[in-house]
């Protein structure tokens, strides 16, 4: 099922802190990872995830660094920061606080889409 971009907007950041707040991964990790995680609901594009990746890396929230894969290629990694990790949990409280109001006004706390 396609959602659409402006209920993601503003969300792909705490989703890719997400992910890397379960360890270090390189760029398409990560679209694979997002891709099978939401049951391919988000998917992310190269051209929108290295923006974000770099936006972060400028604010302190992430770092990247370059490693080896099994298979001996060359790739970029990146690590979450532990401003990241505060970052992060910040994000989740509020995304936490505005998911509960969002399910109270549509139909109270057990709210449950058919």
């Amino acid at each position: 099922m396609k959602v659409d971009k402006s209920l993601m907007t503003g969300s792909t950041t705490m989703l890719i802190l997400k992910l890397l707040e379960t360890g270090d991964m390189y760029g398409y990790q990560m679209i694979d990872e997002l891709e099978k995680r939401s049951e391919n609901v988000f998917t992310l594009k190269a051209g929108t995830l290295y923006p974000i990746l770099h936006t972060l890396e400028q604010q302190g929230l992430v770092e990247s660094y370059e490693g080896v894969s099994d298979s001996g290629r060359a790739r970029k990694y990146y690590h979450i920061t532990k401003r990241g990790k505060e970052y992060f949990q910040e994000k989740n409280s509020e995304w936490r606080t505005y998911t509960t109001a969002v399910n109270q006004v549509l139909g109270g706390v057990n709210y449950v889409i058919n």
